[in-house]
Parts: structure tokens; sequence; C-alpha cells
């Protein structure tokens, strides 16, 4: 997508190419290995281009203890923030706290809206998939964002 913006449409299908690859801790290859960022991480090269930054290492139980929002903040340096009055979109990269005093660190992409709103996202035994945009995983949603256009 060289010299373009990513439209919607072009982030839901780059995220459904990653579907059926398996759950691999820290990894970002389609087809191979991915986990939640690493499946972010991919749609990115295939919609805007290089990866931004280099991602250093982590754990699964990363800024657990501190409490830090490492993965908050640094979607907010990369991504651009969508708010809360704007509707659900497809494309969006949704960024979840799976418990209320946890920290935010699970990421998905939204692809469809309505009575039937769907997510991709990779989680441990299941891989990527696509799921049901149910209530729990509303009531979990933290933060949306949407792809930054090419530079």
């Amino acid at each position: 997508m060289t010299g373009s913006t990513a439209t919607s449409d072009q982030v839901v299908a780059a995220a459904r190419t990653w579907v059926g690859t398996p759950y691999q801790h820290q990894m970002s290859c389609k087809g191979a290995g991915s986990d939640c960022l690493g499946l972010v991480r991919g749609v990115w090269r295939d919609v805007v281009g290089a990866e931004p930054v280099p991602i250093p290492a982590y754990t699964y139980d990363w800024s657990e203890v501190s409490k830090a929002e490492v993965l908050w903040n640094s979607a907010r340096q990369v991504l651009q923030d969508v708010d809360t009055e704007t509707p659900l979109a497809p494309g969006q990269v949704l960024l979840f706290r799976m418990r209320k005093t946890a920290v935010a660190k699970h990421l998905g992409i939204l692809v469809t809206v309505g009575q039937t709103p769907r997510f991709i996202h990779a989680y441990a035994r299941h891989g990527v998939v696509e799921t049901s945009f149910s209530a729990p995983w509303q009531r979990a949603l933290t933060a949306r964002f949407t792809f930054p256009p090419h530079a």
C-alpha cells in the first residue's frame, strides 16, 4: 500500500489473511505464528508499510507488576486514537483490559459491526481467529485506534 492511505476494507482484508495462523508468543509471521500484537504488526506491514519501531521482548505477564499501561501508551504513539463517541467501524484496532484491575494488553481488529459484530485476534491454544465481538468482549474494550496513512 505504499503511497496510499489504508482503508478499513484493506485492513479487514489483510487481517483475514492471518486467520488460521497458529499462536506463537512474540511472533508476527503469517501462517507460521503470531500473538495478538504480532497480528496487528503484520496487518500494519500489509497496509501501512515498514513497522515504525522495533518491538522489545515481552513476557506473558508484562506490565502487570508495574501496572504501567505499556501497550496502551505505545499504541497511542503509532496509531490514531478513536474518540469514545465515534461509532465502532471495521478496521479499528481494539485494545482490551482482560480484568478490571489489570493493564490493557490484548489486541484485535474489528471486521464487522451491526447485529453480529466480529473481530480478529490471536490467543493461546486458538491461534488467529475471527470471533464474535460479544458483550463480554465489548465490556473489556478499553480503547480503539485506526492505522495511520502511509507517509
